[in-house]
């Protein structure tokens, strides 16, 4: 070998979740799956506070799940889950810019903590009234986008999805699937919008990582090739 020059490094051994996962159609499947099961567990988890300190009522003839929530709470959770997770990364490719503030699982995982601490101490700390609460939680909300996302589109989209998810819950209440104990807000509680917007920049999050993850994946299988 001449003087000066250097052995390339052969190709790395592909593992074969890396092979499997390097079809966008079969990644995005993947995706969605994972973000689907996500949103279920934190519903069964996060509607348990609810019901454990009265803040959500549910029929007894409704009731049919684990933790004594009605059995399609966690799917259309789960689902909305999937369908926020799987935008939040295509409106930032169509935008023409990647999302790439504290993109750790680490920083991930701290705002679902600060999410789950929202929505516990909507249920159980106790103030002199609803507007103090939920202007509480409000600054908690706007604290955690700007904690863990302050993108535009993120705080469009959790603005949106707030508004969306407040309407559909509105129209589930006053047809009687279930109620809220003490509304304030028409048939719900005022904070409930926070909530949702929490959601879904927790989700985002979630989604934003997975769909980095995945150009990783396909970076370093291109590199190999």
């Amino acid at each position: 070998m001449a003087e000066g020059e250097t052995q390339s490094p052969g190709p790395k051994k592909c593992g074969p979740y890396i092979s499997s996962v390097t079809s966008r159609s079969v990644n995005l499947m993947i995706r969605g799956v994972v973000l689907f099961f996500i949103g279920v567990f934190l519903a069964l988890v996060l509607n348990l506070l609810q019901i454990q300190r009265n803040v959500t009522l549910f029929p007894p003839d409704v009731i049919a799940s684990i933790f004594s929530s009605a059995w399609w709470v966690p799917p259309c959770c789960g689902t909305a889950s999937a369908v926020i997770g799987l935008l939040y990364p295509c409106i930032d490719r169509h935008l023409g810019e990647p999302h790439k503030f504290k993109r750790e699982w680490s920083s991930v995982m701290r705002c679902v903590a600060v999410f789950v601490g929202i929505n516990h101490a909507s249920a159980k700390v106790d103030f002199d009234n609803n507007i103090q609460l939920s202007l509480t939680l409000a600054a908690l909300s706007i604290g955690l986008w700007w904690t863990f996302d302050r993108s535009r589109s993120g705080f469009g989209l959790g603005i949106g999805i707030a508004f969306l998810a407040t309407l559909v819950t509105q129209l589930l209440v006053y047809n009687g699937v279930y109620q809220y104990t003490s509304p304030d807000f028409l048939y719900v509680r005022s904070w409930l919008p926070c909530i949702f917007f929490a959601g879904g920049i927790t989700m985002g999050n979630i989604g934003r990582q997975l769909a980095m993850y995945e150009c990783k994946v396909i970076a370093e299988k291109s590199h190999q090739e």
